[in-house]
């Protein structure tokens, strides 16, 4: 008797830059997880790079190996879950093309996405066709699949239901030939950069996976704490703190109340905080970037698992759209 299938998960990430602990505390330790139990697709959202970096693709290629190796050194295993590149899938680039003949115009103007985007990255141009319709191949990446769950913060839900409801429409026109993918709740660690914001590589302030020791500790120092907290005799809050949100995910119970105390008393001060998160933080860096130099010393071997995974990716899809041709009558 065989086991029923297991669900299908899919999410990507774009290589436009290297990834950090907002990546792995945010997403890759979820990914992780659901490998136990769902059919996983994990993959390089070049074609999605191409909405913001259009004007610098030289470096997407060895963003997207480098990001690979994250994903492995993270402990992404390529023997129960498929990672592959998005545009070695043209299937992609069809089913995005046969949604967009059917997705209203003002359900990409109200994406969520698209006004904060433009407002954070407003030194380039982004009033283009590509960058509008990014929900569209966004979809077209998650139903290719036939996926049934999609990991995402709470913040990531109303992105999801412009995909949700591109789905019904191709189904009521077409039949029933995709699921609704629910949202796969994740608890995702806050991860705050060094200069008090959201971690993001646009924003230049996060610590790279795997980051040497010397380097890792310069940013730490330098890092952002309670604003309010001007001399060592200030009180502090440890709520607005990204070093504390650090010791949440690195140090134990005890240190983090010990922080929380000291701080809010002035019984410690931010050189002594950020030193106690170091002593967890630092041996942590040193295990990801060993792991990374192991894979980065043998980039046939990447190189080959990637290959594989899109030979399985590209199959899965060429039999979704033969089902997608039929039911638009075009085959």
């Amino acid at each position: 008797m065989t086991s029923p299938p297991r669900p299908v998960v899919v999410s990507g990430m774009r290589p436009t830059g290297r990834l950090h602990l907002g990546h792995l505390h945010g997403a890759l330790m979820n990914w992780v997880r659901l490998q136990a139990d769902h059919d996983c697709y994990y993959f390089s959202a070049d074609w999605h790079a191409l909405t913001t970096n259009y004007a610098q693709t030289d470096a997407i290629k060895p963003m997207e190996r480098e990001m690979f190796v994250d994903f492995i050194a993270a402990g992404i295993d390529p023997q129960r879950s498929t990672f592959f590149v998005q545009s070695a899938v043209k299937e992609h680039a069809e089913l995005n093309l046969l949604l967009g003949m059917i997705t209203p115009l003002g359900w990409l103007e109200r994406s969520p996405s698209y006004k904060e985007v433009r407002e954070n990255l407003s030194d380039r141009d982004l009033a283009l066709y590509g960058f509008l319709g990014y929900p569209v191949l966004m979809t077209a990446d998650i139903i290719l699949y036939k996926a049934a769950a999609v990991p995402v913060g709470a913040d990531q839900v109303a992105h999801l239901e412009l995909t949700r409801e591109i789905v019904r429409k191709f189904n009521g026109h077409y039949g029933e030939v995709f699921p609704e993918p629910r949202p796969l709740l994740t608890t995702a660690a806050k991860v705050i950069g060094t200069d008090g914001r959201k971690m993001s590589k646009s924003y230049g302030n996060a610590i790279d996976l795997g980051e040497p020791a010397e380097s890792t500790r310069k940013k730490i120092m330098g890092a952002v704490t309670d604003p309010q907290r001007q001399r060592r005799t200030d009180k502090g809050n440890p709520d607005v703190c990204g070093i504390f949100y650090l010791h949440k995910i690195y140090s134990d119970a005890g240190t983090c109340a010990w922080v929380d105390t000291n701080c809010r008393s002035a019984g410690i001060g931010c050189v002594d905080c950020k030193k106690k998160l170091l002593e967890r933080l630092e041996p942590d860096q040193e295990a990801m970037r060993a792991r990374r130099e192991a894979l980065l010393a043998r980039p046939q071997d990447v190189e080959e698992l990637v290959q594989l995974g899109n030979a399985k990716a590209r199959a899965r899809a060429q039999a979704t759209m033969e089902q997608v041709r039929a039911a638009m009558k075009l085959a």
